[in-house]
């Protein structure tokens, strides 16, 4: 498993990729003063653009969330991506090589480099060819197949439906064409190798893009159409260097945003339920590829839920709300259908989110229910669904007679392991009482047995932390099998109430303050807090006009707003703005190109949010990006002058007060009275200079 990755390739990504570029994909931005922009906010709903982007310092902040960073924490947070995940996909982008350092610290390039985007490429290519095909003559089976359920060639090139001609080598014609050697095309699962060489892997077939969360294809779902195809009903990609089943999930590249917006996924079997659900505007919907919803898939979902995991206890917790969404099940109801529910019931205890199972009509699949009663039926479906654990019970019960004793006897002990399974001890509690509804059993005999259960080791681990589904009294909890992030990392993501205290990174956190209040916000009508926070803004993201204009010489505690003074302190440790002109006369003795002094001015603002201490990164990215009140060209110097003087005056009037004080408190025949009455009228000389200017 590769390690770190090295800082300098971080740098490099950042460099190349452009915010403004990035965010463009995204939502649209608009001139909002000099060198920034601005947009509706992509990560929450707003009428009023309130997302400010400075291309130059490579940063973006949002004053309507108050979510801000630069173009990697852009990406983790739009494609709800791990930071190393996110660097990489940055950096197939713009074409760095990334390295990574092991254990030892020493550095190794990537096993192949390029090598990701060149299978990338190919299946671009492979997916624009196969969309092609769907209108050729051949291909009237597709459209036959399509149609018959219901979808359109809207609904095909929504979803990038193609098809796969007949024939050992049109594919494997196509890409030789377009410079893919047969190494890649081998190694990207496009072809198959055969006793003759290499062939299509997909022929005679309609197919389905299966898309990355970044919604860079990384495979194909192919379905059978003809009666001399001897294959598999639907056959994959198989696995390879971009694609594992286990962590994709498709239609997420286009659910992603409802998800995260509505704290809710709706997770069916195939392919067309994924289309007939989005269609009937169930936008959240999700399927697996060939496999069951496993572990993988849990962390994918859990991570744009917004469930978190305190890395020291190993407790789940879900962000910005009390309940911490949904995560609903849809299964046929036949045989198959019930035991992916059971195996659906073994992997809930993972989720701080509620789980649910939806079952459709006559055990109509979302499809076929679209096809035969339209699109509300869809809607209904998901709205009518119910409890996991409820379903998962009654499941076990179906199998038997409860008409007899035995039966219930039998059904008891079936599904007494169940209920010993919920982790939830409220929870259980209350299954326990509603399974002796059910068997129409003595209430205390059946806890007895779901006790049992418990201790035998038969259920559930124990219970001995809640889970968090309790109604109204549920907590948001739940501990993951060995503890720590499911995903390996040591960082909460997203916030969330845990316990009884908010963790949710929201305005009075990220501005450095506190939840009550005290943060810099709280200081907006203060006249002196506003000064100090212009002239931060100026420094932040002018430093050119603050070089050498007395900001490096001011004293720890010029500024009064705790926040500010974290700022200062992060610009102090990066050297001050002394450090931007070294950094400007480095890359001029290099014969940089193009701005050099915003790429000065760009590395130079990362070294200050380095140096940074907890929230007050989050501080530094918003003073950097917001508008300044002057935002005409010609007028920034003086302005950037004009505040940079204020403040510097302001500091030297307290330094007078000071020193006056002691003044006073001095008796005349001190030796030292005449030192302190000489730095009074130095101070006071100073003052009057930078009047005059």
């Amino acid at each position: 498993m590769a390690g770190l990755i090295r800082r300098e390739d971080i740098a490099a990504v950042r460099e190349r990729a452009r915010i403004d570029e990035v965010v463009g994909t995204y939502v649209t931005l608009k001139p909002a003063g000099v060198g920034s922009m601005k947009g509706l906010c992509p990560l929450h709903d707003e009428r009023t653009p309130s997302f400010h982007v400075r291309p130059q310092l490579g940063l973006w902040h949002c004053f309507g969330c108050d979510e801000g960073g630069d173009v990697i924490s852009f990406v983790q947070k739009i494609d709800h991506l791990p930071f190393a995940e996110a660097v990489e996909h940055l950096a197939a982008k713009v074409g760095v090589q990334l390295r990574y350092e092991d254990g030892d610290g020493h550095a190794r390039p990537r096993e192949e480099p390029g090598r990701r985007q060149r299978l990338i490429e190919a299946h671009r290519v492979a997916e624009e060819y196969f969309a092609g095909q769907l209108d050729s003559p051949g291909a009237a089976p597709a459209r036959q197949f399509l149609a018959e359920r219901g979808f359109d060639r809207q609904a095909a090139a929504t979803f990038g439906v193609g098809y796969a001609p007949q024939g050992w080598d049109n594919m494997l014609r196509h890409l030789r064409g377009r410079g893919f050697t047969e190494a890649e095309l081998t190694a990207s699962g496009l072809v198959s190798q055969g006793n003759r060489g290499v062939y299509d892997r997909f022929r005679g077939r309609l197919v389905w893009p299966i898309r990355d969360i970044t919604g860079e294809t990384v495979g194909f779902g192919a379905r059978r159409l003809l009666e001399e195809d001897q294959g598999p009903k639907y056959l994959n990609t198989p696995e390879t260097a971009i694609y594992k089943k286990s962590h994709v999930l498709y239609g997420l590249d286009l659910a992603k945003r409802a998800i995260a917006k509505e704290r809710k996924v709706v997770v069916v079997e195939g392919y067309t339920d994924v289309m007939a659900a989005h269609l009937a505007g169930v936008g959240t919907a999700v399927a697996t590829c060939g496999t069951a919803f496993g572990t993988d898939h849990i962390r994918i979902v859990r991570r744009l839920l917004g469930d978190s995991v305190d890395s020291a206890t190993g407790v789940i917790f879900s962000s910005g709300a009390t309940y911490g969404g949904e995560v609903i099940f849809t299964f046929d109801g036949d045989s198959a259908g019930q035991k992916a529910a059971l195996r659906a019931f073994e992997e809930d205890q993972r989720f701080a989110s509620q789980t649910f199972v939806a079952v459709g009509p006559d055990g109509l699949d979302p499809c076929d229910l679209r096809l035969q009663r339209g699109d509300a039926a869809v809607r209904d479906l998901v709205a009518a669904r119910q409890p996991l654990f409820a379903f998962a019970i009654r499941s076990v019960l179906a199998q038997l007679d409860l008409a007899t004793a035995e039966g219930r006897v039998a059904a008891l002990r079936a599904a007494a392991p169940v209920v010993a399974g919920i982790r939830d001890r409220a929870l259980r509690s209350e299954y326990a009482r509603s399974l002796a509804g059910w068997l129409g059993m003595d209430e205390v005999a059946v806890r007895r047995a779901v006790q049992a259960a418990e201790r035998s080791g038969r259920g559930g681990p124990g219970g001995d932390e809640p889970s968090g589904r309790a109604g109204d009294g549920r907590s948001g909890w739940t501990r993951p099998e060995g503890g720590g992030r499911p995903d390996g990392g040591s960082r909460f993501e997203g916030g969330g109430r845990y316990g009884g205290g908010r963790f949710d990174g929201g305005p009075a956190a990220q501005a450095g303050g506190r939840p009550d209040g005290g943060g810099p916000r709280a200081f907006r009508e203060d006249p002196v807090a506003q000064l100090e926070r212009q002239v931060l803004e100026v420094v932040l993201q002018l430093p050119q006009h603050a070089l050498g204009a007395g900001f490096d010489a001011l004293a720890p505690d010029t500024f009064t707003v705790p926040a500010y003074r974290g700022v200062h302190d992060a610009i102090r440790a990066a050297g001050g703005t002394t450090a931007y002109g070294q950094e400007v006369e480095r890359l001029t003795a290099q014969g940089a190109g193009g701005d050099v002094a915003g790429h000065a001015a760009a590395r130079w603002a990362e070294q200050v949010r380095e140096n940074a201490v907890g929230p007050v990164a989050g501080v530094i990215t918003e003073l950097a990006v917001a508008p300044l009140p002057e935002d005409r060209p010609e007028s920034l110097a003086g302005y950037a002058q004009g505040v940079l003087v204020a403040l510097i005056r302001m500091g030297l009037t307290r330094e007078i007060a000071d020193v006056k004080g002691r003044l006073q408190r001095t008796d005349p025949a001190d030796p030292g009275y005449g030192q302190i009455f000489a730095d009074l009228m130095e101070l006071e000389n100073r003052r009057r200079s930078l009047s005059r200017e």
